[in-house]
């Protein structure tokens, strides 16, 4: 990709210090050039060696190429199809780029009780900064954090004067019941899952594989959504409750946009490495492909086992770029139609 850095312009995304997590892509065209994705808008045209990416999240208004979606696929980059600003997961094709390390760690911890248990103590402890859970059992860490969620729904009704009588909701049906306000939050918790989701499926771990929650296909969305629901959809809830803006959509543009503000993404992706990794392990390894062995572990693929005489060919394991943990959005602009325009706030 090395002949392709030289011609990009300052504007372009080119340096090894730029490599981002994630980049997010709304109302353009994106094809391939070469090794690099172009994407193009009636405002401007950015071009990205592909290899870069971590996951390409592709919002409304989007059009892809299949020469784009096959240099994605050949660079380990995952392609995310989701709501304005990442809200909302609707499909993705897998293809992560940092390998198998990631997943094959989660898979070890969620199935050996003791590492499971101190994996969910870390995820309270990100809730109760300052405060020692290592000895907590999951009895009483549920019962802290049912205390904690009761206090910030009564501080909250009394910031904005939104009476509150507790959380209503239909299973499976979280709009069909409920106040108001209860529907606002469904709404928001809806799409802070689907952001999370992205960022799960982007960096090759298992959204099903949960710590805290279990039984679910998305219960490790569940788990990392968690995380930050105290901080973003409850008083995003009881603010737009206040303002008088009940859509569902309001509730969705409202966490889309606090989520730009705030690099939401960038957080949700070192949270997870973070929980996953020990002290002192990357699991950013190079992306291989190998052939287990109830002996060996793993050998090389792409080699002839056959006893008839020695491999004649390898292939090398590639190493992917570093990537670091920016999120780039690259948003054209609106539509000159306002009835063309996608509603997937």
């Amino acid at each position: 990709m090395a002949d392709i850095w030289w011609k990009a312009d300052p504007h372009d995304l080119h340096r090894v210090v730029d490599r981002v997590s994630s980049v997010y892509v709304e109302r353009s065209h994106l094809d391939r050039d070469e090794n690099a994705v172009v994407v193009i808008n009636k405002r401007e045209t950015v071009r990205i060696p592909a290899a870069m990416i971590a996951v390409m999240l592709l919002g409304p208004g989007t059009r892809v190429t299949h020469g784009a979606i096959r240099l994605l696929a050949d660079s380990g980059t995952a392609v995310c199809w989701v709501g304005e600003r990442g809200v909302r997961m609707y499909a993705a094709g897998l293809g992560p780029a940092r390998g198998a390390g990631l997943l094959h760690r989660q898979a070890w911890l969620v199935t050996h009780p003791k590492e499971r248990l101190g994996v969910a103590r870390a995820m309270y402890g990100l809730r109760f900064p300052g405060e020692d859970v290592s000895h907590a059992s999951m009895q009483r860490l549920r019962g802290r954090e049912g205390t904690r969620v009761r206090k910030l729904y009564q501080e909250h009704a009394r910031r904005t004067g939104v009476p509150w009588d507790g959380r209503v909701y239909k299973p499976g049906d979280p709009f069909a019941a409920g106040d108001d306000l209860n529907r606002l939050l469904s709404a928001a918790n809806a799409a802070l899952y689907g952001i999370c989701h992205a960022v799960i499926v982007g960096l090759g771990t298992s959204p099903g594989l949960g710590f805290v929650h279990t039984g679910s296909a998305i219960s490790f969305v569940f788990d990392i959504a968690d995380l930050y629901k105290a901080e973003y959809t409850l008083p995003l809830a009881f603010d737009l409750a206040a303002a008088g803006l009940t859509d569902e959509r309001d509730a969705r543009v409202g966490l889309r946009d606090r989520i730009a503000d705030t690099a939401l993404l960038s957080r949700i992706v070192n949270d997870i490495k973070t929980l996953l990794s020990p002290p002192g392990t990357d699991f950013d390894t190079p992306e291989t492909s190998e052939l287990w062995d109830e002996r060996l572990g793993t050998v090389p693929a792409g080699v002839n086992w056959a006893p008839r005489g020695p491999a004649t060919s390898k292939t090398e394991p590639r190493a992917p770029a570093d990537m670091g943990e920016q999120h780039v959005a690259i948003i054209g602009p609106e539509f000159e139609d306002p009835a063309s325009r996608e509603d997937s706030g």
